[in-house]
């Protein structure tokens, strides 16, 4: 999975970054991007609200900040997946990784999701192309795996669709799953859902599950 690019050092300048974005992120996925303010941005992150304005200039370039770095965690490893992989090891682990920041960025996911149900009002015209780029690629990547009898899928786009559905949705659902569980996810409960739906999808597939991600043979 990629480190988001303010987790990588621990200067004073990345310090004071992280705490804003983390901040940010709560906020932004509380109130939307609208309802949002600086200044409690800055309350919740307990800097000058001037520090936030230094550090990335405007609320604009703030929450994008935070949309491409929710992204690009998403997209992970699968960026760098070819037809010459094995499906079953790259779709495990994609789904792996998405789970993963559905446990430790539910926030980020849940900001996300409200700019994309109100329509992406705030994705600039050459952030959904770079989207919509990835997207190709990776469709013609599964396309490739189809055409070759590795995957008994019929639409790429549908595939991908699926796995964000399903795993976002421990992010995005999360105080439903709490109230009908009767208690909020665990760690443990993590490894348990991810091994479940690493399963589900990949049986769906035609695949064959990678025993580090059968429940039945091991741990995650």
């Amino acid at each position: 999975m990629k480190q988001s690019e303010y987790q990588k050092d621990d200067t004073i300048g990345a310090v004071n970054r992280h705490k804003i974005l983390t901040a940010a992120e709560q906020e932004f996925a509380l109130h939307g991007f609208a309802g949002t303010r600086v200044q409690h941005i800055a309350d919740r992150a307990q800097l000058p609200k001037t520090n936030v304005l230094y550090y990335f200039k405007s609320k604009e370039g703030l929450y994008l900040a935070l949309l491409e770095d929710i992204l690009s965690l998403w997209n992970g490893q699968f960026d760098e997946a070819t037809a010459e992989d094995d499906p079953a090891e790259v779709l495990a682990k994609y789904i792996s990784d998405k789970m993963e920041i559905s446990r430790t960025r539910p926030d980020a996911s849940k900001m996300f999701a409200l700019e994309i149900i109100n329509g992406a009002p705030n994705l600039s015209s050459f952030f959904k192309d770079q989207h919509a780029s990835w997207m190709r690629g990776r469709v013609k990547v599964i396309q490739q795996w189809i055409d070759a009898g590795k995957l008994l899928v019929k639409d790429p786009y549908y595939l991908l669709f699926n796995i964000w559905a399903t795993c976002q949705h421990y992010a995005d659902f999360s105080a439903q799953i709490s109230e009908l569980r009767g208690k909020p996810m665990e760690s443990v409960d993590f490894i348990d859902a991810t091994q479940n739906l690493v399963e589900l999808i990949l049986v769906g597939c035609g695949l064959k599950v990678p025993d580090e991600f059968n429940k039945n043979k091991t741990n995650i």
